[in-house]
Formats: structure tokens, C-alpha cells, sequence
């Protein structure tokens, strides 16, 4: 299959001040280099040719559909238009522009469900700013799974995966203060999300018998009760039925010692409790190659592991590393999970 003949990935614009435009347009310019699979811009075109000026390059950018992205895509820059209806300045978030943000992420999920893109990758939204317009999720992830609900009228559970060469990693909580993690978390809530892992570890990324490394809630997984008791009666008791289940998880593990080189040999993916446990090693060890994908989808969802990056957008410095490791992973998903349909 030629890059003319495959469906392309939809590219939502994210927050149009921050960078998202920058690595957008920076990553289709060396598309070559990159060995880059078709995809779609869905934003707005006069936002990509005020900052491609901005960041002295020169990038032809061509409105078109789905349908016509892949043909576009060898010779300009494929945009579905959604406008962003205000004036955007490099840098300086506006709750004008939540509306297209929002309006951009709803066409990538309708265009997955029309069959119309093999997948989507998010660019980086500010939650501020679409707080203040009056958006009700905590982030990304919770809005894509309302979108799926809406579509389909079944109840998903997304889970949130950072994905780098050294290192998988999830957090069983997401969005939420660490004051609230110990009353969130419950045996069901681990049981739920190992389930997932473990199924699109198999589906997704053809892994046959994902080994799923369990993380404790407290320091030294709670030392036998001495340190907190969630281990014990929340963390450990997941696990046995999750084996139960034939599933290969193990723990609670401290999570001070999960992540040096001989530890991570011994598992596919790490099971954190909360945000940072999962994220912050994550980073660590591979900032610009990791991305973060959402399991428990019915359709394919990558997206760089950074956020908008406001102070730098517009000067050039931005790096697009993480956003084409999201469209390469996105594309190797989307053609793994096909081949199994």
C-alpha cells in the first residue's frame, strides 16, 4: 500500500496559541525524514500560515478532506478547516478559541467513527482555558471517552498510557489532586484498568503475555501496613484476582525501585497509582520519544507527552520529536489492529 492509497491519521490543532501549530507544520516539513504516514490537520489554516511566517519557513498549505489528504499530503500541508474565530497571538492563550479547540478533537473522533482516518493524535490543550469557556472534563481523555458514549451509547473506560522505548507506564488515577488519590482508588479501579492493559497490550501493540508490574500506593508499598494499609486491602487483592484471571501482574511493588535498568527488564508495563507516580519516570527516560496513548478506546488515540508550551511557541525551538513519535505509533496501531480485524 502506497502513502496515496492508505487513509490518513486526523491531527486535532490543540490549543492554537501554544505550540501544536509549530510541530504540526515543523513535522510535515520533514515528513521525508521522518518517513511520515499521511495525516490530516483539522484547525485552522490562517493560524498555520500566520506562525509557519512567524517561524520563517516555508510551508504550502492546501484545505481538503479526509478523502483527499493523502494525495495532498507528498506536495502541502492537508488542512481541515475549523476556525478558530479570533485572532491568535504566539503565546497568548485565549478563552476565545476553546469553542474550535473543542470543535477540532469532536471532528477527529466523528471522522474515526465514519471510517474516514485510521486513528487520531491529539496536539496539546491548555485545561485552563477550556475551563473558563465551561468545559466539564478533567482533560483529554475523559472527553474522548463521553464523545465514544455519545456515538456508540456504551460506557468506556479510557485508560491513559505513556509509551517510550525504555519504559510503559500507567497511572491508575489521572486528573485529580493527590489528596484524593487514597479515597479514588478501590480494587475494582485496578482490577478495570490491568484488564484493559493487558487486552490492548495483546490487540494493540502484539504482545502475547504482557507482564503488568503492580506499584504501592505508599512508601515501600505501605510496609506490611506499617505505612498506610491501601496496599494490603486495596493494591494486593487486585492482584490476586487479576491472576486469577490468567492476567501476569505482580505486587504492590515500591515504586522507588521499579524503574532502574534491571527492574523494567522484568515487565512490560508499569501500573502506577496516581499521575506523577507513572508520568515522571516516564519523562525521565524518554521525553521526546515517549507518547502518550489512550487504551480502552474504540479507536485509535496518540498524542505528544508534553503540553502547550506557551512560552516557547512561535520562536522556533520547539521540538516536534514527540508529536512524530505520536503519529508513528498512531499509524503502527492503527495497521496492527487492522491486520487482526
Amino acid at each position: 500500500m502506497t502513502a496515496a492509497d492508505m487513509l490518513p491519521l486526523a491531527l486535532s490543532q490543540g490549543d492554537p496559541a501554544g505550540i501544536g501549530p509549530d510541530i504540526a507544520l515543523t513535522a510535515w516539513l520533514n515528513r521525508d525524514q521522518h518517513q511520515l504516514p499521511p495525516f490530516i490537520f483539522i484547525g485552522d489554516p490562517a493560524v498555520l500560515a500566520v506562525r509557519a511566517r512567524e517561524l520563517e519557513i516555508d510551508v504550502p498549505i492546501r484545505e481538503t478532506d479526509a478523502a483527499g489528504a493523502a494525495s495532498v499530503f507528498s506536495g502541502a500541508f492537508p488542512v481541515l478547516p475549523v476556525p478558530v474565530g479570533v485572532d491568535v497571538v504566539a503565546g497568548e492563550p485565549h478563552v476565545a478559541t476553546a469553542k474550535g479547540t473543542i470543535a477540532s478533537i469532536e471532528t477527529a473522533v466523528s471522522l474515526c467513527f465514519d471510517g474516514k482516518v485510521r486513528g487520531m493524535v491529539t496536539n496539546p490543550i491548555a485545561k485552563s482555558v477550556l475551563y473558563e469557556a465551561g468545559f466539564g472534563f478533567p482533560g483529554h481523555t475523559e472527553f474522548l471517552a463521553d464523545l465514544a458514549k455519545k456515538r456508540t451509547g456504551k460506557t468506556f473506560h479510557p485508560v491513559m498510557m505513556l509509551a517510550g522505548p525504555k519504559l510503559k507506564a500507567v497511572p491508575v488515577t489521572i486528573h485529580i489532586p493527590i489528596k484524593d488519590v487514597p479515597t479514588a482508588l478501590s480494587e475494582a479501579l485496578v482490577v478495570d484498568t490491568c484488564r484493559i492493559v493487558a487486552e490492548d497490550l495483546k490487540t494493540r501493540f502484539r504482545l502475547a503475555h504482557p507482564r503488568l508490574a503492580v506499584a504501592g500506593l505508599n512508601p515501600h508499598a505501605g510496609e506490611d501496613g506499617a505505612i498506610g494499609h491501601e496496599d494490603q486491602d486495596i493494591i494486593h487483592p487486585a492482584i490476586m484476582q487479576l491472576r486469577e484471571e490468567g492476567i501476569d501482574a505482580f505486587g504492590p511493588l515500591p515504586a522507588d525501585t521499579m524503574f532502574h535498568d534491571d527492574a523494567r527488564r522484568r515487565y512490560d508495563v508499569a501500573i502506577c497509582m496516581y499521575h506523577d507516580q507513572a508520568l515522571i519516570p516516564a519523562k525521565a527516560l524518554g521525553f521526546d520519544d515517549s507518547v502518550n496513548v489512550t487504551l480502552g478506546l474504540p479507536f485509535v488515540r496518540t498524542s505528544p507527552d508534553h503540553g502547550t508550551a506557551f512560552g516557547i511557541a512561535g520562536k522556533g525551538i520547539a521540538r516536534e520529536k514527540s508529536l512524530v513519535a505520536a503519529i508513528q505509533l498512531a499509524s503502527e496501531i492503527s495497521l496492527l489492529t487492522e491486520a487482526q480485524i
